[in-house]
């Protein structure tokens, strides 16, 4: 069955798609947000179906609900949306999809749309809304008609919109307790989660990892605790913490600078059974302005962070290096460097960040450059020295390379616990896991179900495993001038062979031929390489 529905569903999203092409709309810049809010809607609708058929088994025993629950007096409706649960939408009896479906004849049905999606938009802002960090609220859905230049055209376009929505269901999987989401998000956002695409990049976590950092963060049951991202795009390490501890048993919070991310980040909330939190989400620069208002904890229980790594802050950077934020940044801030802008190490500021919101017994995961874990120099060592002298690290796994496959930047995640005060470190190398595969111009390397499972519970036994992972101190660390890499703490083994002074003398000659076969290579490409010089300067 689960097989069979996310088939149907990614079927729904590719027709939504169709339908944006047909319109002109596909690859637009406006065309996630049809799809997105399109598909939230069908979402709320069916979620709002399924609540009202529980709450009264007359309405499950209709044949067409709708029709049933138009029978309803004001009073009995507006009691059974006083007994739907907390994280379900509340909608009138002409918002349903049905409504829409059988008038979709009216003249200007394109406004009908609009105001539909729109009043429910506003009757659940409390629920709902996204804040941005001056406080001001956006609210569910825009008027997707208005993306259609054409005003003869936009009456069509709804309608087609409505009629791929209404051949489609979401009732049957609700009972389901299953993460099938995690697969239909995913696919949802493919074309519109680009690492490339702005001054403001989002990158997409691979689903891997993700399950890996929540697995060690959370090796036993916890509850009533909350959990952070800094800049949390679309959300996957935020929704693996959250199913990793139970999603009634955490609260969520993030913030980013993007309102496509914080967008459909909402939507993964809904998705994953966390609307609770989406108040908890804040649009807004996390490294300039740290929402602290509201409800929000000062201090965090569990954080997550896949940073961005490279990007250009200058236009801000001296207003960051001041005394409101030396308690935050307390190793520094990058430099302007002379060129290439972009690639300004930002991810050195939310690491310092997030440190600065750990909670008292706090724990953190956050991906950073493996170059990060050996910097002999700069605001890298400083970060390691505070760690290690503060006794609040916990580990590092070197992942194998290509794991994005969007970058060549080899990555590690470094693990942070402010109760891990009498050591036991364990560094980790995963380098030499996985399979690579091709996926489209890019290398990707796959970690199968078994290697992850290796590294969460290698990690969480604090085993030694010869060259896969060591168990250190903090003064080990200390004495190898704070160095993260497993690598610079294995037993360097040396194999003795014995062998005659015959094939001694044997592989010696083989090696001075090789040796000087090499030499007269070397000379012959030289003189090559000086003839082509003096013909291209002869030119």
């Amino acid at each position: 069955m689960t097989t069979d529905f996310t088939a149907q569903t990614k079927a729904l999203i590719d027709d939504l798609k169709s339908v944006c092409a047909s319109y002109g709309l596909g690859n637009d810049g406006n065309e996630y947000k049809i799809i997105t809010q399109a598909f939230l809607y069908k979402f709320l609708n069916d979620k709002f179906a399924h609540e009202v058929k529980r709450l009264d088994p007359k309405l499950a025993k209709a044949d067409k609900w709708e029709e049933a629950l138009a029978n309803y007096s004001e009073k009995e409706f507006d009691k059974l949306l006083l007994k739907l649960p907390a994280d379900c939408a509340r909608l009138k009896r002409h918002q349903t999809l049905a409504h829409l479906y059988h008038n979709q004849n009216k003249p200007e049905f394109h406004k009908l749309f609009d105001d539909t999606l729109r009043d429910v938009a506003i009757l659940n802002t409390d629920i709902f809304s996204v804040k941005e960090d001056t406080g001001e609220k956006i609210i569910l859905f825009d008027e997707l008609s208005q993306y259609i230049n054409s005003p003869t055209k936009r009456d069509a376009f709804c309608i087609a919109i409505v009629n791929k929505l209404v051949n489609f269901s979401f009732e049957g999987i609700f009972n389901q307790k299953f993460d099938f989401f995690a697969t239909i998000f995913e696919y949802l956002i493919k074309d519109y989660n680009k690492d490339g695409g702005g001054k403001y990049a989002e990158y997409y976590t691979p689903h891997a990892i993700a399950k890996i950092m929540a697995a060690i963060l959370v090796p036993e049951p916890v509850r009533n605790v909350t959990c952070y991202d800094p800049g949390a795009g679309t959300g996957q390490l935020l929704m693996s913490l959250a199913h990793a501890i139970g999603e009634d048993k955490c609260t969520l919070y993030a913030q980013d600078i993007s309102q496509k991310s914080s967008s459909m980040l909402r939507l993964n909330l809904v998705l994953n059974n966390l609307v609770h939190s989406i108040p908890n989400i804040i649009q807004g620069d996390t490294i300039r302005h740290p929402y602290t208002g509201g409800s929000w904890p000062e201090r965090f229980d569990y954080i997550v962070s896949n940073p961005p790594f490279k990007l250009d802050f200058s236009d801000h950077r001296d207003e960051l290096d001041s005394k409101a934020n030396a308690g935050r940044f307390f190793a520094g801030i990058p430099k302007v460097p002379n060129k290439k802008k972009e690639s300004m190490a930002i991810y050195l500021l939310f690491i310092q960040h997030i440190m600065h919101a750990l909670g008292p017994k706090g724990k953190a995961a956050i991906v950073v450059p493996t170059g990060f874990v050996t910097a002999q120099f700069g605001i890298e060592l400083k970060i390691r020295q505070k760690l290690v002298d503060g006794k609040m690290l916990r580990g590092v796994v070197s992942m194998p390379s290509n794991i994005f496959a969007s970058t060549g930047t080899n990555v590690s995640v470094l693990f942070l616990d402010k109760a891990n005060t009498k050591g036991e470190i364990v560094l980790m190398d995963a380098s030499k896991l996985g399979t690579t595969i091709k996926e489209g111009k890019n290398q990707k390397t796959l970690l199968s179900a078994e290697e992850e499972d290796r590294i969460t519970r290698t990690f969480n036994k604090h085993e030694a495993v010869e060259e896969f992972s060591v168990v250190l101190s903090y003064e080990e660390i200390k004495a190898k001038n704070y160095s993260f890499s497993a690598g610079q703490y294995f037993e360097v083994k040396v194999k003795h062979v014995h062998i005659t002074p015959l094939e001694y003398r044997e592989r010696l000659l083989g090696h001075s031929r090789r040796l000087g076969e090499m030499f007269d290579t070397g000379q012959q490409l030289e003189a090559l390489i000086n003839a082509n010089f003096k013909r291209l300067s002869n030119e």
